[in-house]
């Protein structure tokens, strides 16, 4: 920690992971610009949402493995310059088809880049400052999620496509520093065949998936909606008949077989689901509906994060010594509340008595459930798969959000022609948020019914640590946070 390389080498992992954190929070607040500048309806801002998080989703657990077996520091050159490449595609995008494509691509990048920034540091510190680096990783990656908002309302307020252009010093900036002082890890010369099947598959079933339930949003179940749906069902179990009889899978599904993780997934997928419609839905409504700046509007829910930089270490602390069951339950609870008090947000919407009650008691919420959520997923893995596991549940969470914003917006009227206009909105965000309380309770009776009181199993110093930095992670940013690759050299992942 006290030599030159290894502050050289700390720039480049958290430059590049906060970039693409930034990425994932700061294109939410611009969606209103982009569709006034661009003539973009409903259904398309849906897609520049949605296609970053679905390539993101679907390539994130092979960016892993790649990087495991040719080299995490090629790996996430390779990933940094590729997103810089697409978000230079998406500032220059001269209609909103082109930028979800580039939107698309950006994703790719940041799944071939995030895996390995926690890999490189934990495979390349000293053990005994191995702790600090993650620590100093961890802290200011979480300092990056919780200006993302702030940023972008201000980038917005000049240019919308500054968004996209502020990527552009930062990646060069990574590879330079990645190349000049970043030493290679990784190549573990394996053999075995990558899972392109299932890697086919997983792509294929959340594209069709996706696209099929936007679509009916937006024009109803016509033939051809329904063709891709069954499509996507096809894909689905030809994922599952792969994973299964794959020497190297891409999602071990052995890990399903624990009830405490199956259980945790489930939560999460719910919680996560509601989470992605709530921030997808409240800056549109607060600056269409409202009326707010984007600067405003994206600063708003800044005491969410602020709150979980506070509490949630106490919570993680808590669901030691009294099982994560209770936490989870409550949060989700709380986040439910949140949801509810969030459908007095109107025209004429004051910050004190309508907004701050809503972001304040879903940044509880998620203060007492997440870090608890993530402790039980990690703890109830064999060691041999906690990289797997959290890499899994990264996905799970990613996909339910995923899923989310593709379907809900058309169960309340958002996907019409008229999706934009602030009456539709209005009525439209109060509905989504309604079913957002509906996804919360359901993720708190989940947690009372399917997360048994069971003790954390011991677990060795490099496990014990990965296992608190990504329970950290998902904390300080669990709607965009970068999937974590195991300590050294684990095989799981």
């Amino acid at each position: 920690m006290g030599t030159s390389s290894g502050r050289w080498l700390l720039a480049a992992t958290i430059g590049g992971s906060s970039m693409a954190m930034l990425d994932s929070t700061v294109v939410n607040v611009a969606l209103a610009r982009i569709g006034e500048d661009l003539g973009a309806d409903f259904t398309t801002l849906q897609w520049i949402s949605n296609a970053y998080t679905l390539t993101l989703a679907s390539f994130i657990l092979v960016g892993g493995v790649l990087g495991d077996r040719y080299g995490r520091r090629r790996v996430f050159v390779i990933g940094t310059i590729w997103f810089g490449l697409a978000s230079a595609a998406c500032a220059v995008a001269p209609s909103a088809e082109l930028l979800v494509a580039a939107r698309a691509l950006q994703g790719v990048g940041g799944a071939l880049l995030t895996p390995g920034s926690l890999a490189i540091i934990s495979a390349t510190f000293d053990r005994a400052d191995r702790a600090k680096a993650i620590g100093a990783w961890s802290g200011l990656g979480g300092v990056a999620s919780a200006i993302g908002p702030f940023l972008g309302g201000w980038l917005v307020t000049i240019d919308w496509r500054l968004v996209f252009l502020i990527n552009l010093p930062v990646a060069v900036g990574v590879v330079v520093i990645a190349v000049r002082h970043v030493p290679e890890t990784g190549r573990t010369g394996s053999t075995g065949q990558l899972d392109i099947f299932g890697t086919v598959c997983i792509v294929g079933a959340l594209s069709a998936t996706t696209y099929a339930l936007t679509t009916a949003g937006a024009m109803g179940w016509t033939t051809v909606v329904i063709s891709i749906g069954a499509v996507a069902l096809a894909l689905w179990v030809a994922f599952v008949v792969v994973e299964r009889r794959s020497a190297s899978p891409l999602v071990p599904l052995s890990l399903f077989t624990d009830r405490v993780f199956a259980a945790t997934n489930l939560a999460t997928a719910f919680i996560y689901a509601a989470l992605a419609v709530y921030f997808f839905l409240i800056v549109l409504q607060l600056q269409l509906v409202a009326g707010w700046a984007p600067l405003a509007a994206g600063t708003a829910i800044l005491p969410i994060t602020v709150l979980m930089l506070l509490l949630s270490a106490r919570s993680g602390a808590l669901s030691e010594r009294i099982g994560p069951r209770p936490l989870m339950a409550l949060g989700a609870s709380l986040g439910a509340a949140g949801f509810a008090a969030g459908t007095r947000i109107g025209p004429d919407a004051s910050y004190l008595s309508d907004v701050l009650p809503s972001v304040v008691l879903l940044g509880l919420g998620l203060s007492c459930a997440v870090a608890p959520l993530t402790s039980a997923v990690l703890a109830a893995a064999p060691e041999s798969l906690v990289g797997a596991a959290s890499g899994v549940n990264n996905a799970v969470a990613r996909s339910a959000g995923l899923l989310a914003i593709a379907v809900i917006p058309g169960l309340v009227g958002l996907g019409s022609q008229d999706g934009l206009q602030p009456a539709v909105v209005q009525q439209g965000f109060v509905s989504a948020l309604w079913i957002g309380a509906g996804l919360m309770a359901v993720a708190a009776l989940v947690s009372l019914l399917g997360v048994p009181k069971r003790r954390r199993p011991e677990a060795s110093p490099e496990i014990a640590a990965y296992r608190e930095v990504a329970v950290y992670k998902d904390t300080c940013c669990p709607v965009g946070a970068p999937s974590l690759a195991p300590p050294d050299d684990h095989a799981a992942l």
